[in-house]
């Protein structure tokens, strides 16, 4: 299958799965069933795909590169129950792919310069789809799952964890790729609320406050209000007394659930 497939395209950053018990591992983790509309982002080679096919109702390969979109048309050219959307999937509103968008299972191995901008593309759309399986740089999986205090939590970590139920679901080696990777790879599940528990402007105004709090790192939480939302010492104190919090303390301390109540609060005094 693979003899007669192009070359990884740098400009794309392309790394192509081939290790197959890893591609089917990843494919069973969107718990595929016969009900199940999928996206998949990126097929590539269809290293995924192959897994996928006819294990649900409708797949749906979204694949930017032509000439990996034209091949994958032409395979898939007999099977009513697969169809391939050449585009950017950030120009795809899933509403356009599904009438039960919020029904929608979506996996992708893609390039890992685009993770982040695809995971929140996903993310703060509505509907959301139901479940999001992405292979990403190790890294930034680590990012994503990391508790309050530790060194690597931040903006990604609360962006992702106030909207969704994230889980690792394993970590990938190099040597499951061509070309082989400088970096290691790590497979997330994210399970979007339902209903979310937000809502929009909550999001908004919840989004603000993280960029405020992680753009200004190692600042004590009291100062970056001060300085961001224009705060004097006694409109921090009364905010102290409402949340309970110690404002004292730097923002990287905060669990995802104190910057949403934060965000309530702030909103509300404005």
């Amino acid at each position: 299958m693979h003899g007669n497939f192009p070359r990884a395209k740098r400009s794309l950053g392309q790394n192509f799965l081939v290790d197959p018990n890893i591609q089917r591992r990843i494919a069973e983790a969107i718990r595929p069933g016969p009900d199940d509309e999928v996206v998949e982002i990126g097929p590539g080679q269809g290293a995924l795909t192959q897994h996928l096919a006819g294990t649900v109702r409708r797949l749906v390969l979204v694949e930017l590169d032509d000439e990996l979109a034209r091949r994958l048309a032409r395979q898939f050219e007999d099977r009513p129950d697969v169809e391939v959307v050449h585009a950017d999937v950030l120009d795809v509103p899933l509403e356009r792919i599904s009438a039960d968008p919020a029904g929608l299972k979506v996996i992708g191995n893609i390039p890992y310069n685009i993770t982040t901008p695809i995971l929140f593309a996903l993310l703060e759309r509505r509907p959301r789809p139901r479940e999001i399986v992405l292979m990403v740089q190790r890294e930034v999986a680590d990012r994503i799952l990391a508790p309050p205090g530790s060194k690597t939590f931040g903006a990604l970590a609360i962006g992702v964890q106030t909207v969704a139920d994230v889980e690792r679901v394993m970590n990938v080696g190099k040597k499951a790729f061509r070309p082989v990777p400088d970096v290691e790879s790590a497979v997330i599940r994210v399970v979007p609320h339902a209903p979310p528990r937000l809502t929009r402007d909550e999001e908004a105004a919840l989004r603000a406050l993280t960029r405020a709090a992680f753009g200004q790192r190692r600042k004590q939480f009291q100062r970056i209000l001060r300085d961001a939302y224009r705060l004097t010492h006694e409109d921090v104190s009364r905010l102290e007394g409402e949340t309970g919090l110690d404002l004292q303390a730097r923002p990287e301390t905060f669990a995802p659930e104190r910057f949403v109540e934060l965000a309530r609060v702030l909103r509300e005094r404005r």
